[in-house]
Order: C-alpha cells, then structure tokens, then sequence
C-alpha cells in the first residue's frame, strides 16, 4: 500500500531503532542496502536515501511517506503534508538549530552587522539566501559539502550550519550571531497519497505506533502495594499521566496502585515511597504509550 522512504546517514541508525522498537522492524540485506523491507501489510516497499533527497522525492509522489528534517523541507521548499514532529535526533531528543556563525573574535553580534558581499559557506544555500535577503544583506553564498565550520575565517567570513548544542562551533573558534531554523525530524507525506482515505488511516497509524514509542522513552511503569491508612501519602507523592490506578487487594488488605514515572525521577521517589508505607514496589519497562 505505502512506499516509505527512510534517511541514510547521521539519522540512519535512530530511525531504525524506533521503528523496531515500533515492531515495524527494517529488514535489508546489508548496512549498505538501499532496499528494504517492513513485514506489515500497509507498507509494500522501503528505500534508504540521503535525507536531504526525501522531501523532494514525497513531493513529486515516488513515494507516499517520507521521514527526514524540517530543514530539509525547508531547504527544498517541498510541497508535502506534515503529520507531525517526531523528538528525535541522531543523538537527543532535542531539535537541531540552523544557525548564523562567525569567529569569535569578529566584531559582528547580529546578521545585521553583517557587510553586503560577505562570504557565506553553507549546505543549505537556499535556506541561507532567503535567510540574508529578508535580512537586507547582500551574501555571495558558497554551497559546502561537510566540515563547513571549518571554513571560517580562512575560506569564508561566515558559515550556516546545523547545530544541536553549540560545541562544535565553539570549538571550532565561532559564534552563533543569528537563528535561522529550528528542525525536529518530521513523518510527512505526498499530498496526493494523503487525500486517499485507505492510505491516509495507514499513514495515521505508523505515526500512532511511532509516537506510542517515543512517548515511552524515558518512562517506567511503577507497581506498589500500600495500606488504606497509608493511601493519601503515596497518591499525593505519586506521579502519573492522568491519575494513579488503584485497586483493592483481595481480603481487603489493602490496595495496589500503578502508574507511569519520569525514569529520570525514579531513584528519588522508590525511597520516598518506601518511607510513606509502601511496600512490594515494581519498575517495568514500557514499549509504547499510546492515549
């Protein structure tokens, strides 16, 4: 039913994990395939392509449904329905930043400081050209093809690049003196495909199983028993998505909650818990959350 097509590269590796983590497992016969396969019956065929092709390639209807950057939708300006963000990135959750950079030992604090005529290495030219006209500077824009901020200042006087923290620039002797993007990894589809009913609930329901799993990263299903007397203190200590479930045990013995917790938070409350009465506590791990 669906041709998907999935970013080689830098978001390669976390793409796959979430999809089989979404038991939509990429099957190929090697790392280097381009071809690929999902046993599922709403998906007939997989590719692997570089992400900045995918938004260009879902527009034009080769394929139904396409994950890649928001930066590269932007990059292209590819006319495809967005169904949404999905927080994940090579390495974090966080998004990654196209960001204006310039040595750190310039005089420049804005894009506006800027002289018509700056040189500007960047992998998103187009991006970047907008970016500068809105911004009334005039650039001589040069296309880069990697290790763009090491191109400042000997080769150029300022760069656009991608950024999730700053390090690399500022290791590089740059700062940041202007936002162009903000980019989280988005599903998106042809507009075409969309408008099919039969394909539009088979879109809808990836994104639901892909969501249901990046909504249980970093979540734990929490189990304890505790005694009536106890109950108030536990449930007002307790996290949950909505509200605890509490049921009564057998014999009246008193009641078993669960809910979901931060796992972040969860060495923290165990001991807090502990000290309110309860007893028998549990930490499961959770696949999917789905609403």
């Amino acid at each position: 039913m669906l041709k998907l097509v999935l970013p080689k590269g830098s978001l390669e590796k976390a793409t796959l994990q979430l999809f089989g983590e979404a038991d939509l497992t990429v099957s190929r016969s090697s790392e280097v395939d381009y071809r690929a396969t999902i046993n599922d019956p709403r998906v007939d065929d997989v590719r692997i392509l570089r992400p900045q092709e995918i938004p260009g390639y879902v527009a034009e209807g080769l394929f139904d449904l396409g994950i890649a950057g928001r930066d590269w939708i932007e990059e292209t300006s590819s006319d495809v329905v967005s169904l949404g963000q999905m927080k994940y990135s090579k390495a974090t959750a966080r998004p990654v930043r196209i960001v204006v950079a310039v040595p750190a030992t310039s005089s420049y604090e804005s894009i506006s400081d800027l002289p018509n005529g700056v040189k500007v290495s960047s992998e998103y030219p187009e991006l970047t050209r907008r970016h500068f006209l809105a911004a009334g500077v005039q650039a001589d824009i040069r296309l880069s093809y990697g290790a763009t901020e090491a191109k400042a200042p000997d080769i150029v006087d300022a760069v656009v690049d991608l950024t999730e923290t700053g390090s690399a620039l500022k290791a590089a002797g740059l700062k940041i003196i202007d936002e162009i993007l903000t980019s989280y990894t988005e599903l998106f589809a042809n507009r075409k495909s969309y408008e099919d009913p039969i394909k539009r609930k088979a879109m809808e329901q990836i994104k639901t199983l892909l969501d249901g799993v990046l909504d249980a990263r970093g979540r734990v299903l929490m189990k304890l028993n505790v005694a009536r007397e106890n109950l108030d203190g536990v449930i007002k200590v307790l996290p949950s998505m909505k509200s605890p479930t509490v049921n009564e045990l057998w014999g009246g013995g008193g009641f078993a909650v669960e809910t979901v917790v931060n796992k972040a938070d969860i060495n923290l409350l165990i001991p807090e818990l502990l000290e309110l009465g309860a007893t028998d506590v549990i930490e499961l791990p959770i696949s999917k959350i789905v609403p």
